[in-house]
């Protein structure tokens, strides 16, 4: 009777541990796996891939400390490492890298899942809002499905067709349609610390206001841990980091009774993300601009705003509103404290590539989207005659999400021999220095980053969209594989930290990478070569300067 009682009692918490559960697993296991010493990636997050694997195998492969990015060593690192590395410390200890990476990214998801059941629980003091807005945050509420029917016309074969779906709808800016990429649930399979990431700035949030909306005293000792576990969260995901401080700034503003805790919460952990801070500052930091507009930057009329936000936040840019009006003062504040993430979002671009700023749409759209559910939960208790309304508008709020995630369940795998099943990968990881630098000739899953070791050059995007100086380095990969003189090369080579040369003639001539001379065949000796296209070429056995 006391376990029939349990779960009665306790079955909206079951729902969404279970719903959050299903999605993490699936999501993460199906996208990433290794089965005979070959990793399985799925299409959608290959290339993503291509940037965290190097990250992982640089800790756990090679050495990598003072961190440096492994596709562009030479200057400080500028990307959120943290997850990375703990899941590299995991695969260091013997777990392998499929589970080390997919255990704590399926975590972090059911744990995010669950935050929001609970932040929007106790806001509303509602179990039914809280199920509603951790649903929402699996099905986005984007007009995806407009794409869809417009593509496919309208039938019933085109809605039995729905399931079978696997490409996105809508995929701006890389694609067709002006739906965002990053509304879909791809944006958690690709970024797997971020849903880790939003857990914990949601917990830090639901803690700060916990005193008021269950009228309790402010406990300051609570406040400092906060402060410092916000602090420590720098590189686990800088932007996140600077959402969290925001919304707790403007909380303290708006609700007198927390703002101590706030001002606490905010000291600690810029005492503690200061020196962190320095580190990334001490190569060249990309400049943050004033740029409005998101991903209509350089576009904007009022048609184009009002075009891009009707069909990306579907019946949200209703319900949010409504949501609002019907909620008390204290419930209303919380959603004021969110709207300046929303604001700098749209505002101010901190990275080369202004669609980075996804994440601050993102993690407004967690807190928003609970006063979508309150909108419906009261829509669906005042009046018999408006339930068959909010069952509609409930549908239409996820129909878009579900579009969006048949592209995932359907997606195909690419396979690529992970070192043990690669000669190249495995002499390089018993006969050079876990710290060594290649200068590559090989852009992605790189034999060398394979193992951890560090390539002078990865594929530009990846740096480039970090803030690095690519245009520069580039211009230096081009001079190097490009000479003719052996001299001049190895004095480069030297100036650069560049331990070995990699030499893959396999695909040559490759379009993406510059011309490579015959220099290298003619004039050094290899330490290593399989066949007659790849060679590896150790420095300092063949530059004796």
């Amino acid at each position: 009777m006391k376990i029939k009682n349990f779960f009665y009692k306790y079955t909206p918490e079951l729902i969404v541990l279970l719903i959050g559960a299903f999605f993490g697993v699936f999501l993460m296991f199906s996208t990433f796996s290794r089965i005979d010493g070959d990793l399985l990636i799925s299409t959608k997050a290959w290339s993503d891939f291509a940037s965290h694997i190097p990250l992982i195998r640089s800790f756990s492969l090679g050495f990598n400390f003072p961190p440096e990015y492994p596709l562009f060593p030479g200057e400080a690192i500028k990307y959120h490492f943290g997850f990375y590395m703990g899941v590299a410390l995991l695969e260091k200890i013997g777990i392998p890298i499929d589970l080390a990476l997919n255990i704590p990214s399926a975590i972090g998801f059911i744990l995010l899942t669950y935050s929001i059941f609970l932040l929007a629980k106790m806001i509303f003091k509602s179990k039914a809002v809280g199920v509603l807005s951790s649903i929402f945050f699996i099905f986005n509420s984007s007009l995806s499905f407009i794409y869809y029917f417009q593509n496919n016309s309208f039938s019933l074969e085109s809605i039995r067709n729905i399931p079978l779906i696997n490409n996105f709808q809508s995929f701006a800016p890389y694609g067709d349609g002006i739906i965002s990429a990053f509304w879909n649930l791809n944006i958690y399979t690709n970024q797997r610390h971020l849903s880790l990431s939003f857990f914990l700035s949601l917990m830090i949030i639901y803690l700060l206001i916990y005193p008021i909306f269950k009228n309790i005293k402010v406990n300051y000792k609570l406040s400092v841990i906060l402060g410092i576990i916000l602090g420590l969260s720098f590189f686990f995901h800088l932007a996140v980091l600077m959402m969290t401080v925001i919304t707790v700034i403007f909380l303290g503003i708006i609700f007198k009774k927390i703002r101590k805790s706030a001002i606490i919460i905010i000291l600690i952990s810029g005492l503690i993300s200061f020196p962190q801070y320095l580190y990334i500052s001490s190569s060249d930091a990309y400049s943050i601009l004033f740029n409005p507009g998101y991903l209509i930057s350089g576009n904007q009329t009022i048609y184009n705003f009002l075009e891009f936000w009707i069909y990306n936040l579907g019946i949200s840019l209703i319900l949010i509103p409504l949501g609002f009006m019907l909620s008390n003062l204290n419930q209303k504040k919380i959603l004021l404290s969110f709207i300046p993430i929303f604001t700098v979002g749209y505002l101010f671009q901190f990275s080369p590539e202004i669609a980075a700023n996804h994440k601050f749409f993102n993690y407004f759209m967690l807190v928003a989207n609970m006063f979508s559910a309150y909108a419906l939960v009261i829509l669906w208790k005042k009046k018999d005659i408006l339930k068959p309304i909010a069952v509609t508008l409930t549908f239409f709020m996820i129909f878009g999400g579900i579009i969006d995630f048949f592209p995932l369940y359907n997606d195909g795998k690419v396979s690529i021999p992970d070192y043990e099943n690669s000669k190249e990968s495995m002499w390089i990881l018993k006969n050079t220095d876990p710290n060594a630098i290649f200068l590559n000739t090989t852009y992605l899953y790189n034999p060398a980053s394979l193992v951890g070791r560090k390539i002078f050059f990865g594929w530009p995007y990846f740096a480039w969209s970090q803030g690095y100086d690519t245009e520069n380095r580039g211009e230096i990969l081009k001079e190097l594989l490009g000479s003719n003189n052996k001299q001049e090369a190895c004095i480069l080579l030297k100036q650069n930290n560049i331990n070995y040369i990699e030499i893959n003639l396999e695909n040559s001539p490759n379009p993406d990478l510059p011309s490579i001379s015959n220099l290298w065949i003619n004039s050094f000796t290899p330490s290593y070569k399989n066949g007659s296209n790849y060679f590896i070429y150790d420095v300092n056995k063949n530059c004796n300067l």
